[in-house]
């Protein structure tokens, strides 16, 4: 019974603060990945903030010599928990913030466990910040400089697909060439082209207007 009621199995209010810091912090990060719909929301976010903070706690009480013996390793387990919110869809690797978000929010509270409560708070500042402003910056840089695959197929007639380039140009497009290649009487070629949606779709009407192509990848 002694053993059991040992101090250093007590829950503290210095412990419950933290607890209860982490769940603020890690909460507010959660809510704003709820409110985008993405896979780590809300309860997800408070989860992996308590789990960092409990243990960082343990390992502070129960690391004897070595304090960060627990610690170090939620650095490695949160790796593979991000990893699994990671995936390929067509040509993007989507979830990459989510895993990053992930990432951040152990070390908050990790932060909150070992008692640096204004680094914590600093840090859940500014990624509130950044993750609510940066949707509006992306959208702006993308309507000035999408990206999009071409890819045109026609009839070899004794000439290179170079006159596509200078409509690719002419479209005020900022372009790079891919592989082209000629088989069979049939020549082809891809390209990547950066500019505004307005330009890209003044290039694609041009495209589709074409009776010599024989097939537009857009």
């Amino acid at each position: 019974m002694e053993t059991i009621l040992d101090g250093n199995h007590l829950l503290t209010q210095s412990e419950v603060n933290k607890f209860l810091m982490a769940t603020l912090l890690c909460g507010l990060i959660g809510a704003e990945r709820e409110f985008r719909s993405k896979q780590a929301g809300l309860k997800t976010m408070i989860m992996i903030g308590l789990g960092s903070t409990l243990f960082t706690i343990l390992s502070v009480k129960i690391g004897l010599g070595s304090h960060d013996r627990i610690a170090s390793n939620i650095v490695t387990g949160i790796g593979f928990l991000g990893a699994g919110v990671i995936f390929k869809e067509a040509n993007q690797v989507k979830g990459l913030t989510t895993a990053c978000v992930i990432w951040i929010v152990a070390a908050i509270g990790m932060a909150i466990g070992a008692g640096y409560f204004e680094q914590a708070i600093g840090v859940t500042t500014v990624v509130l910040v950044a993750l609510l402003t940066f949707p509006f910056l992306e959208d702006m840089v993308e309507t000035r400089f999408t990206k999009r695959s071409y890819r045109i197929v026609k009839r070899y007639e004794g000439e290179s697909l170079e006159k596509y380039e200078q409509d690719i140009k002419s479209s005020k497009l900022k372009f790079t060439r891919g592989k082209q290649e000629l088989e069979n009487g049939i020549i082809s070629g891809t390209w990547v082209a950066i500019g505004s949606p307005k330009n890209h779709k003044r290039f694609v009407d041009r495209m589709l207007q074409d009776e010599k192509i024989i097939a537009f990848d857009f």
